[in-house]
């Protein structure tokens, strides 16, 4: 009987032991979904909450560039960062600095969500390849990694949001003495796809493209590569327990949108200039009232960067170079660091190689 005792209580504590490891599994099992989905929903929010924060801080410089981009040297109205700032404000006021920034912020911002978000997945996935074909389960993420992962991101995000900046462009360079208003991101989309078709909503794409793989992925590779540098080495003090101050990763942001600004600008401008083409109004608004000796059409991205050399010189590739460097430092500088913040106050872990 005793035996039996034994055996009955033993048999009731395996059941016990095997309800509770079901109840954990199930338990893990429904918050594992509800975790994840909730860590995309966070890392998505700071993503655009920092493109909004870094765009916005530098709008004015933003439209100013794409003015320089487009406009034709034979009707300059915009000649310089500061006299072209000024011009702005005198005929356009306060409302000119901004304009467009409502549309850009509109684009921006699901742009910044989606290319963080997705540089994050990127780079968790390529480091996990990373280390089964290395076989060293340590490995970390190098330069050229991140490069990849970074364009990746980019591709995605720009991709995604296309539209939305080709629609951007030509609201922010309409002025008040335009022959035809976009009335806004709608009236915009509209107009486009009833007068030009579907196709003309990712004029200038491919140049963006083949641009957004050096851009955004040496943004990430140098930004990564700048800060894991700094904690290791620990250069004039910058670095306290393992951790960089906002200055320091202001530093790094601002180094790393030097050198992704620098290499992919002409494919910037030829972007810019072929999202003009098809827009009847396009001559009067950016080139001089019309009066221009180099043509708006492109067949595709080659013949506008050949027109483009041709009719304006090589220099043409590099306008509006000063006021986008000046916007750009701050701007990715920004971006980084407020998405950093955001994340640590919501609490998600942002190291991706940890």
């Amino acid at each position: 009987m005793a035996s039996e005792d034994v055996k009955r209580s033993e048999s009731a504590v395996t059941t016990i032991v095997n309800l509770a490891e079901e109840a954990k599994f199930a338990k893990e099992g429904v918050q594992a979904p509800s975790h994840a989905f909730l860590s995309i929903c966070k890392s998505l929010f700071a993503g655009g909450v920092a493109g909004g924060v870094s765009r916005s801080a530098v709008a004015p410089l933003e439209r100013l560039k794409i003015l320089l981009q487009v406009q034709n040297p034979h009707g300059i109205k915009y000649n310089g960062t500061i006299q072209g700032l000024k011009y702005i404000w005198k005929t356009e006021g306060f409302r000119g600095m901004f304009k467009g920034n409502g549309t850009n912020c509109a684009r921006i911002i699901p742009n910044s969500a989606v290319k963080f978000f997705s540089y994050e997945e990127a780079s968790k996935g390529i480091l996990y390849l990373y280390r089964q074909q290395s076989g060293n389960e340590d490995a970390q993420l190098t330069p050229l990694l991140r490069l990849g992962a970074g364009a990746c991101a980019g591709i995605i995000a720009m991709s995604a949001t296309y539209p939305m900046d080709m629609v951007r462009g030509r609201l922010t360079v309409q002025t008040e003495m335009s022959p035809r208003h976009y009335r806004g991101i709608f009236h915009a989309l509209t107009t486009v796809l009833r007068e030009e078709g579907p196709r003309a909503l990712y004029k200038g794409w491919l140049p963006s493209v083949i641009g957004v793989v050096p851009y955004v992925g040496l943004n990430f590779a140098v930004y990564e590569s700048l800060k894991d540098w700094l904690i290791k080495i620990r250069p004039f003090g910058l670095v306290e327990d393992s951790e960089l101050g906002v200055t320091t990763k202001l530093a790094c942001g601002a180094a790393a949108g030097t050198v992704g600004q620098t290499v992919a600008y002409p494919l910037d401008v030829i972007r810019r200039r072929m999202q003009m083409a098809g827009w009847k109004d396009a001559a009067s608004v950016v080139t001089g009232d019309g009066n221009s000796k180099a043509p708006l059409e492109y067949t595709g991205m080659v013949d506008a960067f050949r027109k483009t050399v041709r009719y304006e010189g090589f220099g043409a590739l590099y306008k509006g170079l000063v006021p986008n460097s000046v916007k750009v430092v701050p701007s990715i500088a920004i971006a980084f660091v407020t998405y950093e913040l955001v994340k640590d106050v919501l609490g998600v872990e942002l190291r991706i190689s940890d």
